[in-house]
């Protein structure tokens, strides 16, 4: 007695089984080269193509906090330039657009103590109010009046568990300029990429 094999139409090496093989292959590589969505953030630009000169006057500081405003306005600035398609100037005048800004508050915050009760870690919160506006009709195209950013960071001590004093202003100087430089992406990607 003879066993009868039988054979599906669509196994190799027949034509059937390398058109469904290709079909497959074609349909996982169109999935696979769409991409899923995302995108590197903060370089792209959606605002208006003939927005090409921006003014970024000096912020207005409204906090007891000395020079910040000075450093801000410089971030922002390098911000803008560093996306390579906008000229900065420092004033109103020929500009397209025109980002106006106040620091409404600066905030430092114990967040870690040391053994002996001294603050080792401070949160430092600050909050602006951004407004972008169209320069030649005057017209706002961005605006936040409550943006918020914070951070934290760490003193560090002597042997004794004592905060120096000038260790103090140095790291408070760093972490301010750590964050500036976060506060600057977050203020130009937020405008540039919110059309």
């Amino acid at each position: 007695m003879q066993k009868k094999i039988s054979m599906s139409p669509c196994l190799p090496p027949s034509p059937c089984w390398l058109r469904w093989a290709s079909r497959g292959l074609c349909l996982w590589l169109a999935f696979a080269s769409s991409g899923c969505g995302y995108a590197l953030a903060g370089r792209g630009s959606f605002l208006p193509t003939d927005i090409r000169i921006v003014g970024i006057p000096p912020l207005v500081n409204r906090t007891t906090f000395f020079d910040v405003e000075q450093v801000l306005t410089e971030k922002i600035r390098n911000e803008f330039i560093g996306r390579g398609k906008y000229r900065v100037v420092p004033e109103a005048g020929g500009a397209d657009a025109l980002l106006n800004a106040e620091i409404v508050s600066i905030t430092l915050s114990p967040v870690g103590l040391t053994s002996t009760q001294l603050a080792s870690r401070y949160q430092f919160v600050l909050t602006m109010k951004v407004d972008f506006v169209d320069a030649r009709v005057n017209k706002s195209l961005w605006a936040n009046d409550a943006l918020s950013f914070t951070g934290e960071y760490d003193l560090t001590s002597n042997a004794g568990n004592t905060i120096d004093a000038s260790s103090f202003v140095d790291q408070q100087r760093s972490a301010f300029d750590r964050m500036a430089t976060d506060v600057a992406r977050t203020v130009v990607t937020a405008i540039v990429e919110a059309f």
